[in-house]
């Protein structure tokens, strides 16, 4: 754990670790609705993900600059960041580029992590430049985990919560393997014509990691059964990651995606990877999704 900065406004706090600038608290008045780890289920509790989601193949890939070497997620979140911007209700930090990010991901870059707290919302944003002289390909993604139960509903069951969409749709959800890597022409038909689904181990336990793909709205609430939760906003983000750890951890990871784990229809190509964004020489890409405890 390195240097923690909070933010506050209003009854909204966070707290956020320097190292990974990862997201460590998010409380309501004095209730924490962000997993606080435990290394009995999972020690982490909202890695920020980049250059990749998930797994490559093999954690190996080419690329137009020679050869890609991640494990999964991405190095961000195994890098102290600096703290280059405060102010009482938001922080913004900063990654660079250096010869042992480069030595797993041949490109130069800088990643800018903005959490800001604005009324009843945290925002985070992601900011990617290219700081190097050919194009950056990469995706990226938010992993933040919230307690089951919620405060205001103790007591409550893993089984008691859903997950409730703007509005009614079909959602069909490709399979995914031990490896970590996914099956698009193996799709499993959640629910149709559905605006919920509730939340079951035995369900995550069946597919390992439930992965939405685009979601109506971009917008998805985890509601308990006497009305309190989080709602994620996160237009931009083609996926939706659910996932728990084991088959009776107190959380559930709700996950905004742009981009996903290597496919078995793609190639090892890494610019050929689903939902790769593409940054030319000097250009940034910024992309936000939101959190609002309730």
């Amino acid at each position: 754990m390195g240097t923690l900065t909070t933010i506050s406004s209003g009854a909204l706090s966070a707290q956020v670790d320097a190292t990974g600038a990862q997201l460590m608290s998010l409380r309501l008045g004095e209730g924490e609705y962000l997993w606080q780890g435990d290394e009995r289920f999972w020690s982490r509790r909202a890695p920020v993900l980049f250059p990749i989601v998930g797994c490559l193949r093999g954690d190996f890939a080419t690329s137009a600059q020679g050869e890609v070497h991640l494990k999964r997620h991405g190095v961000a979140r195994l890098y102290d960041h600096k703290v280059v911007d405060q102010s009482p209700s938001s922080v913004t930090y900063e990654l660079v580029s250096t010869d042992e990010t480069r030595a797993a991901f041949p490109f130069d870059f800088r990643l800018n992590m903005t959490y800001a707290v604005d009324g009843e919302k945290l925002s985070q944003t992601f900011s990617v430049t290219n700081t190097g002289t050919v194009d950056l390909p990469f995706t990226l993604g938010g992993h933040p985990a919230f307690n089951v139960p919620v405060p205001g509903e103790e007591g409550a069951a893993f089984s008691d919560y859903e997950l409730v969409f703007p509005e009614r749709w079909t959602a069909r959800v490709p399979a995914i393997d031990e490896k970590g890597l996914q099956d698009f022409s193996n799709m499993t038909e959640l629910f149709c014509d559905s605006d919920c689904i509730r939340l079951t181990h035995e369900l995550i336990d069946k597919l390992l990691t439930v992965v939405f793909v685009n979601v109506p709205g971009n917008s998805v609430k985890l509601v308990g059964p006497a009305g309190h939760g989080v709602e994620l906003d996160f237009d931009g983000f083609g996926f939706l990651g659910v996932w728990t750890a084991t088959s009776d951890s107190p959380f559930v990871a709700i996950e905004p995606w742009v981009g996903c784990a290597t496919a078995y229809d793609e190639s090892d190509v890494f610019e050929e990877k689903r939902g790769t964004i593409v940054l030319a020489p000097g250009a940034t890409c910024e992309k936000t999704f939101t959190i609002r405890p309730f």
